[in-house]
C-alpha cells in the first residue's frame, strides 16, 4: 500500500474497535469498572431509603389497652414485639436484638388523671444512640398526653418558616464517589496493565512496522477506554436515577454535563496509568504501583464521606487529591445544578494534575 495513501484515522479507529472488544472481553474490566461501583450504589440506595427502627420487646403484664400504649403503637419507627415468650425475649435482650423491655401499667392518683408507671430494662448489649431515641419517643408521648390532660399557658409561642428545597438523600453524596472510583479505577488499572501487556507480547513493536503514527495508537486505545466507560458511567448515573432518585437538577443537561467530567477526569488518571506501566519491572507489580495512586483516594476523597470529617491535620492531605476535586465537581453539577463554568476551580485542579502527571509520563513512558 502507498504510504501517501495511508489513512491514519481509519487506522486509529480500527485499533478502537479491536480494543474495545478486548474491554468487554474481560472480566476483571467489567467488574472494576461497573459491578464494584454498581453493589455499592445499591447498597447505599437501600440503606439511604430505610429509616431508623428501635425494635422493644413488651412485657406480658403491660396493659394494651391503655392511651399510653396506644401512642407507642402508633409510632412507625417504633417495632413493639408482644408476641414472644418472656424468655426467649429476655435472652434477645442479653444478645442486643431487643433495644428495651417496656412494662406499662396504669397507677391510680388523686387528681382523678390517668397516670401510667413505665419499666424500661435495657442491656449493655443494645444499641445506646436506639436507647436514646426511646427514651426520646417515651418523652414525646408523655409530652403530647401532658398537653391534652393539663390545661396550662405556656412562657413560650414558637413561630416555624420552612423555605421550599431539595432533599439531600445518601445516594446523592454515595453515587457521584462511586463514579469517580469507577473513573479512576478503570483508567489506572485498565492503562497500566494494557501497555504493560503490549509491551511484553510486542504488539507495540509490530504497530511500528505499520505506517501508523504513535500519537494515533495512544489515542485509539484512550478512545476505547473512554467509550467504555461512558457506557458503565450512564449505566451508573441511570440506575441511581431512576431506582434510588438520584438528583439531576436540570435533567438531561445535568446528565451531560457529569459526563463531560467523566472525560476530563478520565483522560487524567489514564496519566497515572501510563506512568504506572512505565515503572512496573514485571506484571506482578502493576497491582502495588496502582493501589499506591488510587487507594488513599478511594479511601480520602470524600468518596464515602465528607471532608470535613476527617482530623484537621489529614484534611490538606485530602484536598491535594485529584479524585477530590473530581467528585466535588460531578457532586456540584448534580445536586446543586451547578454548571461547568461554575465549577471551574475543581476543573483547573484537575488540569493542573494532567500537565504534571502527562509530564512525568512522556519521560517515563517506555514503547518498548
Amino acid at each position: 500500500m502507498n504510504g501517501a495513501k495511508y489513512n491514519q484515522l481509519r487506522a486509529m479507529l480500527a485499533i478502537t474497535k479491536g480494543s474495545l472488544r478486548g474491554i468487554f472481553r474481560s472480566p476483571s474490566a467489567v467488574v472494576f469498572s461497573l459491578g464494584f461501583p454498581l453493589v455499592f450504589i445499591l447498597v447505599f440506595g437501600f440503606i439511604g431509603g430505610s429509616s431508623v427502627s428501635v425494635k422493644v420487646g413488651v412485657d406480658r403484664q403491660t396493659d394494651t389497652t391503655t392511651k399510653f400504649y396506644q401512642h407507642l403503637h402508633s409510632i412507625s419507627a417504633l417495632k413493639l414485639i408482644s408476641d414472644q415468650p418472656a424468655a426467649e425475649m429476655e435472652e434477645d435482650l442479653k444478645k442486643g436484638r431487643l433495644v428495651a423491655i417496656l412494662k406499662v401499667t396504669p397507677a391510680t392518683s388523686a387528681d382523678q388523671v390517668q397516670h401510667y408507671e413505665v419499666d424500661i430494662r435495657t442491656s449493655t448489649a443494645s444499641d445506646a444512640s436506639k436507647k436514646m431515641i426511646l427514651m426520646g419517643m417515651l418523652k414525646g408521648v408523655t409530652t403530647t398526653m401532658d398537653d391534652a390532660e393539663y390545661k396550662r399557658p405556656s412562657v413560650a409561642t414558637f413561630r416555624q418558616t420552612e423555605i421550599p428545597g431539595r432533599e439531600f438523600k445518601t445516594i446523592d453524596f454515595i453515587l457521584p464517589g462511586q463514579l469517580g472510583f469507577a473513573l479512576m479505577s478503570a483508567a489506572v488499572f485498565g492503562t497500566a496493565f494494557l501497555f504493560y501487556n503490549m509491551r511484553q507480547t510486542l504488539v507495540l513493536k509490530r504497530f511500528f512496522a505499520t505506517p501508523i503514527k504513535r500519537t494515533y495508537i495512544v489515542l485509539a486505545e484512550a478512545l476505547s477506554r473512554m467509550i467504555f466507560q461512558l457506557i458503565s458511567s450512564v449505566v451508573i448515573i441511570a440506575l441511581g436515577h431512576f431506582a434510588f432518585g438520584f438528583t439531576l437538577v436540570h435533567g438531561f443537561a445535568t446528565f451531560l454535563e457529569m459526563l463531560v467530567l467523566s472525560v476530563f477526569g478520565l483522560l487524567v488518571f489514564m496519566g497515572f496509568g501510563f506512568v504506572v506501566s512505565s515503572l512496573a519491572k514485571n506484571e506482578s507489580t502493576i497491582p502495588p504501583l496502582a493501589n499506591i495512586v488510587t487507594l488513599p483516594q478511594f479511601l480520602l476523597a470524600g468518596t464515602f464521606f465528607p471532608i470535613d470529617s476527617f482530623p484537621g491535620w489529614l484534611q490538606p492531605i485530602c484536598k491535594i487529591m485529584p479524585l477530590t476535586y473530581l467528585i466535588d465537581a460531578l457532586r456540584k453539577v448534580a445536586f446543586e445544578g451547578q454548571h461547568l463554568w461554575n465549577v471551574g476551580w475543581d476543573i483547573a485542579i484537575l488540569t493542573l494534575w494532567g500537565v504534571i502527571v502527562y509530564a512525568v509520563a512522556v519521560k517515563v513512558f517506555k514503547w518498548e
